[in-house]
């Protein structure tokens, strides 16, 4: 049976699931649990656990503990490093993700077309949509949608919270602007067992799926779980490169100029100097190497339905209106 006929119907009484919820993220804590509450209640779920995160644990022991408790579903609600943090607490469990985003620049909520709604965050998680997706492993972390050194991460750590809090994503084209300039980083890349590729770049970017933020496509060929990680290199010099390489991507032209695709199971990145590095558009500590690798088919992800709609974000506008509607019905009585 479709879940969007009857989400109210389940026979088991409904999924057990726990919040992880970053509180600096989220105006008002209270609002939120009863909404949460409230939806999960009206869909035939039981109340849902509830763990904060903390500067020591931004999540992924939280999440370890709620896989231990026998959930079915974790709702990671913060920004890209509480979702990040979460998957790694999931990586090669039975329990799915469902993302309820309250940062400004989450990039997994991006590539699922749910934005800043949480009533579509809700809603997918009821329906039931499931997909079994490849991660990236860097060290001991995990990224579902992209790895990144340079250009990328130095924009991210130049990028205000108070900005972004005021003008939400289009703050990073205020941190782009300052580095547009810089001089380029010299990098051998590796991938698989070829020869390596030396290139003078200015960021180079290991993709699982190909949105940024805002959800503009970058790599419309990125696959979320074909056992490939897309490697972006890109090498604009001057302001004009930079202006045709992102008309380009906002045209979703099939060839973007100064920048090239590759695509491997695994990336290693040398830098000839320390770069920014982030995972999911949260930062790590600078290095000069950034070494990546595919995970198969690691972990579950509430998506919008179908779910195996080659795009994740399918189905994402009307989920948000049924996840209003749901919301309403709960309140309401």
């Amino acid at each position: 049976m479709d879940p969007r006929q009857d989400r109210r119907a389940a026979p088991d009484g409904g999924l057990r699931s726990a919040v992880v919820v970053n509180p600096v993220k989220v105006a008002d804590l209270d609002e939120l649990h009863r909404t949460v509450h409230d939806a999960l209640a009206a869909a035939g779920w039981p109340e849902p656990l509830w763990f904060e995160t903390t500067v020591e644990d931004p999540g992924r022991g939280q999440t370890e503990k709620a896989v231990e408790a026998g959930v079915d579903v974790v709702f990671a609600c913060g920004g890209d490093g509480t979702v990040m943090s979460c998957v790694s607490g999931l990586v090669g469990t039975d329990v799915a993700l469902a993302v309820l985003p309250q940062g400004t620049g989450n990039l997994l909520a991006a590539n699922l077309g749910l934005s800043g709604d949480l009533a579509a965050g809700l809603e997918v998680a009821v329906e039931r949509g499931r997909r079994l997706l490849d991660v990236g492993a860097v060290e001991d972390h995990y990224f579902t949608v992209m790895a990144g050194m340079g250009f990328d991460a130095q924009m991210l750590a130049d990028t205000s919270e108070t900005t972004k809090k005021r003008i939400g994503w289009p703050a990073y084209v205020v941190g782009a602007a300052k580095h547009l300039r810089d001089r380029p980083m010299k990098v051998s890349i590796r991938i698989d067992d070829q020869q390596p590729i030396r290139r003078r770049a200015r960021s180079v970017l290991i993709a699982n799926v190909g949105r940024l933020q805002g959800g503009v496509r970058l790599l419309t060929a990125a696959e979320p779980d074909d056992g490939y990680l897309d490697v972006a290199v890109l090498t604009p010099r001057t302001l004009r490169h930079w202006l045709a390489l992102g008309w380009a991507v906002v045209r979703r032209q099939d060839r973007v100029p100064r920048m090239e695709v590759f695509r491997g199971r695994r990336v290693e990145i040398t830098s000839n100097r320390a770069q920014p590095r982030e995972l999911d558009g949260d930062l790590i500590e600078p290095g000069r190497t950034l070494k990546a690798e595919i995970r198969r088919r690691a972990l579950w992800l509430c998506v919008p339905q179908p779910a195996q709609a080659p795009d994740l974000a399918e189905d994402a506008q009307a989920a948000g209106e049924r996840g209003e509607q749901l919301i309403d019905e709960a309140h309401s009585e």
